[in-house]
């Protein structure tokens, strides 16, 4: 569709004066218009690209907006007659809405009475510290929870494997490094035409890959999109270091992303990087650099300043937060739920006190499975769905923080459905050992850890410090 408007022009005067009230929420914005692409754009020259580009409301001929990217940098209201001339692009809008969701939890349990048999912990302790009661060690490997999450994300969403066009696996405890885990979902499931990525932001990496997904799904690059989130931390684990022993758990969850021309989905998100402190938190022994240094592949040295991590993260959380909701004219009222990661207790309590939203409004799962990383936000929004948590129309701030430091946090406009379309029988295999007894075994094969691989663990250095 194009069309050319003419305007007679009037040069007496300045063209527009800016609208000093916000323009999103502000009761002015007409047909639903929330982001800048709702909005018809001005096609401008070639050498304006570099300028924002000048956008008018369909159903006016009045208002003007400077839009540059995702933001909207100034509202103006014509007093004057002006000429604009330019094809006009067509204002449909693709969305990537949230169809279907499903997680995957290990069913063996590691409480915290579990770890006091072997470190110098309480459960008083782990629980007025993190919030933490218990967690859960999986049997099986991380590709194994993500596919059947996954199955049962598409059975919710009424999908079927060989339609699936895109596959994303957000993690920092891949299976394998080549291939990629993403692929080994892919052919799990038999989406024989899906193209396949893995994402790793550390605990962020389900966000990343949402806004990703979303991104290809507005752009057309895809129609649609499994999105995973999921770790298998517990052969990682430096079992003996209780500031990180007590924190960690395996799971995983998925969900499914469709185009659609309603406005939902992923509305607005805020990314960033605190990378100047990106040493305060590291697990050496994962990756290259551990590299024939008579390492031994699951033997681990956690970097972790808690005190700081734990600062950064209610900053950088609440920062986001505040950011997005800027960005999408939302204020804290109106969202209906907070979907955070689940690093801890009091993280969580600070950020959503600091965004002025009430705890009632927060999905918890972090007493029930600990910090699960890339898992953490997936299985808990599946589970608020399922626990009827989320209604249709809800606005759903999911903020996270992890190793990098990557920070996000994510603006979701949840669909009119919440009620799966069908089902699957698809389940991991039942574990024949309980978590203790598997970490007991992890511990035992480590137990040489500190003789074997200290030289090697402590000699590769971060780009900023050697």
């Amino acid at each position: 569709m194009a069309a050319l408007l003419d305007i007679p022009l009037r040069t007496s005067k300045p063209a527009y004066q800016k609208v000093t009230q916000p323009l999103l929420g502000s009761g002015q914005v007409r047909r639903g218009i929330h982001r800048p692409q709702d909005v018809v754009a001005w096609d401008l020259p070639v050498e304006r690209r570099d300028q924002p580009v000048k956008s008018v409301f369909p159903d006016s001929g009045v208002d003007l907006l400077i839009v540059q990217g995702d933001s909207i940098l100034e509202h103006f209201r014509e007093p004057a007659k002006v000429t604009l001339r330019g094809t006009l692009r067509d204002s449909t809008m693709r969305y990537a809405a949230i169809t279907g969701w499903g997680a995957c939890m290990p069913p063996a349990v590691l409480t915290n009475a579990d770890l006091s048999t072997f470190l110098d912990t309480t459960d008083d302790w782990i629980r007025s510290r993190t919030g933490m009661r218990e967690r859960r060690i999986s049997h099986a490997s991380a590709i194994d929870m993500a596919t059947v999450a996954a199955k049962r994300a598409l059975a919710c969403a009424g999908l079927e494997p060989d339609a699936v066009e895109l596959v994303i696996y957000g993690s920092c405890s891949n299976d394998e490094q080549v291939p990629n885990s993403a692929s080994g979902v892919q052919f799990a499931l038999g989406a024989r035409r899906a193209s396949a990525m893995d994402v790793n932001t550390a605990c962020t990496s389900f966000l990343y890959g949402l806004s990703t997904a979303s991104a290809m799904i507005r752009t057309g690059v895809v129609s649609n999109a499994v999105v995973i989130g999921v770790e298998l931390i517990s052969p990682y684990m430096d079992w003996n270091n209780r500031n990180v022993a007590v924190l960690f758990g395996d799971g995983s969850a998925a969900v499914v992303l469709q185009a659609s021309d309603r406005h939902e989905g992923l509305l607005g998100e805020e990314l960033g990087c605190d990378a100047e402190a990106r040493h305060i938190l590291r697990v050496r022994g994962m990756g290259c650099a551990y590299a024939n240094r008579n390492v031994v592949l699951g033997d681990t040295q956690w970097d972790f300043d808690g005190q700081e991590i734990f600062r950064r993260a209610v900053h950088g959380m609440t920062r986001a937060s505040k950011a997005v909701l800027a960005k999408c004219g939302v204020t804290a009222d109106q969202v209906d739920l907070v979907v955070p990661h689940q690093a801890n207790l009091r993280i969580i309590e600070a950020v959503v006190s600091r965004c002025g939203v009430p705890m009632d409004k927060v999905m918890l799962t972090v007493e029930r499975y600990g910090n699960m990383s890339a898992a953490t936000v997936p299985v808990a929004l599946a589970e608020a769905v399922n626990e009827g948590r989320v209604r249709p129309g809800s606005l759903i701030l999911m903020p996270a923080f992890g190793a990098g430091l990557t920070l996000c946090a994510h603006l979701v406009r949840w669909g009119d459905r919440v009620i799966p379309l069908g089902q699957t029988d698809a389940a991991l295999p039942p574990s024949a050992k309980t978590a203790l007894e598997m970490v007991n075994e992890i511990r035992a094969l480590k137990a040489q850890a500190a003789v074997r691989s200290a030289a090697g663990l402590a000699a590769p250095r971060l780009v900023e410090t050697a």
